[in-house]
């Protein structure tokens, strides 16, 4: 931990506005606020850091100076001769002080920032010494200015820490909370006392500076003792005090304000010299070096791995891995992966035939329209014929639809199957959220509501077009002799198109005794050049130009197969990718939402902000027993 107060106060506000900024978003993946937590731990590291770290990290750094014991050993005779006037009453009853006070040094009269500063207590001005006296069910701190304290340091007198009244026991663990250093008075008779000793040996664990001052006092007669007393409530306490001073028995002294402070070493055994200030020693204190190592208790609890922020990181890093297994096992993309048909090549040729149309001249677009139209009424006859002596075949784009939507219906059920098996044995953050859309009859509905979306989807949209547009402009561009050749032959075939027309189809009429193949119907629909064209661009897969293709090149044929492969593969990813949104939208709803959000938390940025701060304050890596 850095020396420098000021580059560690920076750390901790760092730290601090990371969870500020991670808490909310911690809680929408079930992980509560700290401050809201169930668990005793999170609330105390994070009381700690808000209620007692925070208040005192702005400007310079002040001390807290209490002075604490059990009832009548003279708290508030020590307590007046460090504020310098008499600020608490002196009562020879026991348990006088029942509420704490504060006197700030001159110019400290912010009352927002003793707010802060006392978190727990109500602060109330305070007019009179008997202020304090009052009995309350709140639990009141009374301040003003003092005259005489010194800059940066707040002196407060306490209530008894070994009352019967538990309501004492509460003010003074708010006093151990909020005090930077102890001013431990004891006496011969409460040295050893069990109460005091229990709430010093909390002192210690937070390794607090504490400054004993062994009051009423006979120098001459106690003197070999004062080790012993130490000794006994150091063993006692688990801890050492920075200063151990002792303080004559003299009523007239005390009321006057004039008993001398015997500084005797943190072993009490060194010999007494001249008396001194117990005011101006806490004055000259390294306020900053204290000041760290007052919060040094606080920030361990803050960066325990076990019970600290570290150990609320992991809880979130575990709930966040909960949020991914769960969107991994939900992905639309992996359930609409199925064995998708695709699409018939005649739908494909159609599309590419049209593309190619707009590249020819106005000249050949008009010969070959004219004499496309006069083919299929040349032919009419002979499908009249070929029709009524066959039946009907499959008509592919309606089975291709078939097929479609056979492939649809089983990606569904198999997502509805997959949402059934993660409810009965899925994690705690999948298993409620599934209970809603696993409802009656939400199956049945769902393959229907299916089936009528796919029913009005279009087998070649808009943007699938476009697509496959600019594939075959940016084919074309590469390959230039290719088109170049096409496009000298479509020109030379437009001029030959009347006897390609008429040959064909008399040629076709009669083959081998029997009706014309379906395949001269198409080749007679269509002139060489297209042929050509469909089996440069399709690999031959619409038949009859197999031999223009080998006479231009096998690199030709090649990239047009690779063209066509892309061409099917991009299809069947923008219908896979039709059905991974159409089961987001009408199943999964916001849940898919959710569950990103919640598995992309342990690598956010208020995740890691945290982390990073946390480093720098030197926490350790939390373990695994932390999320449980």
């Amino acid at each position: 931990m850095s020396g420098n107060f000021a580059n560690w106060a920076v750390q901790v506000r760092r730290l601090n506005a990371a969870l500020t900024e991670l808490a909310p978003l911690a809680e929408a993946i079930g992980v509560p606020a700290p401050a809201c937590s169930d668990r005793p731990a999170d609330r105390e590291w994070h009381e700690l850091l808000a209620h007692k770290l925070m208040p005192q990290l702005a400007g310079d750094p002040w001390l807290v100076a209490a002075v604490v014991g059990g009832t009548n050993i003279g708290k508030s005779l020590i307590f007046n001769h460090l504020a310098g006037e008499d600020a608490s009453a002196v009562s020879p009853l026991a348990a006088g002080t029942k509420h704490p006070v504060c006197l700030c040094p001159p110019g400290f009269d912010d009352p927002a920032t003793l707010e802060r500063l006392f978190a727990g207590f109500e602060l109330e001005p305070w007019h009179a010494s008997a202020d304090a006296l009052q009995d309350s069910a709140r639990d009141l701190l009374f301040w003003r200015v003092g005259k005489n304290v010194p800059q940066r340091l707040l002196l407060l007198d306490t209530p008894d820490i070994d009352s019967d009244r538990q309501v004492n026991w509460r003010r003074a663990d708010g006093v151990r909370h909020v005090a930077d250093v102890l001013v431990a008075v004891l006496t011969q008779q409460k040295y050893n006392d069990a109460a005091v000793k229990q709430f010093f040996r909390k002192v210690a664990e937070a390794d607090k500076p504490v400054i004993v001052v062994f009051n009423q006092c006979d120098l001459e007669g106690d003197r070999e003792y004062w080790p012993h007393w130490l000794e006994t409530f150091c063993e006692s306490i688990g801890g050492r005090p920075d200063l151990v001073y002792v303080v004559p028995y003299d009523r007239q002294g005390a009321r006057e304000r004039r008993l001398p402070f015997y500084e005797v070493g943190s072993r009490a055994d060194a010999p007494l010299g001249q008396p001194v200030s117990l005011r101006d020693d806490l004055a000259s204190l390294k306020f900053d070096e204290i000041k760290i190592r007052t919060f040094r208790g606080a920030i361990q609890k803050v960066l325990d791995p076990r019970a600290g922020a570290p150990a609320y990181l992991a809880r979130i890093r575990h709930s966040s891995g909960q949020f991914d297994a769960a969107l991994r096992a939900l992905s639309t993309t992996e359930m609409a992966r199925v064995d998708w048909p695709t699409l018939p090549a005649e739908i494909l040729v159609g599309e590419i035939r049209d593309w190619w149309d707009t590249h020819r001249s106005e000249w050949a677009r008009r010969v070959h329209g004219f004499y496309r139209t006069l083919g299929r009424g040349v032919t009419w006859p002979v499908r009249t014929a070929w029709s009524a002596l066959n039946p009907p075949g499959v008509d592919p784009l309606e089975d291709f639809r078939r097929r479609e939507r056979h492939a649809i219906l089983l990606a569904v059920q198999k997502l509805l199957d997959e949402l059934k098996r993660l409810s009965e044995v899925g994690n705690d953050t999948l298993r409620p959220r599934l209970a809603h859309l696993l409802r009656g009859e939400a199956r049945a509905e769902l393959l229907a509501h299916v089936e009528r979306s796919h029913a009005q989807l279009q087998p070649v949209d808009d943007h699938y077009r476009q697509f496959l547009r600019a594939e075959l402009d940016a084919w074309s561009q590469d390959n230039p002799s290719s088109v170049a050749f096409l496009r000298s032959l479509d020109h030379v075939l437009a001029i030959a198109r009347p006897a390609i027309t008429v040959s064909l189809v008399v040629s076709g009429w009669v083959l081998a005794g029997g009706i014309v193949h379906e395949a001269a119907l198409q080749a007679a629909t269509h002139t060489a050049t297209e042929l050509a064209t469909e089996a440069a661009l399709t690999g031959g897969i619409a038949g009859g130009g197999e031999a223009i293709v080998d006479a231009t090149s096998s690199r030709m044929r090649i990239a047009a197969a690779r063209l066509f492969t892309r061409l099917q593969t991009r299809y069947t990813q923008e219908r896979a990718q039709w059905l991974a949104t159409w089961l987001e939208q009408e199943l999964l709803g916001s849940l898919l939402t959710e569950l990103k959000d919640g598995a992309r938390l342990s690598d956010s940025d208020a995740f890691r902000q945290v982390e990073a701060a946390l480093a720098e304050l030197g926490a350790p890596q939390p373990i695994a027993e932390s999320v449980a």
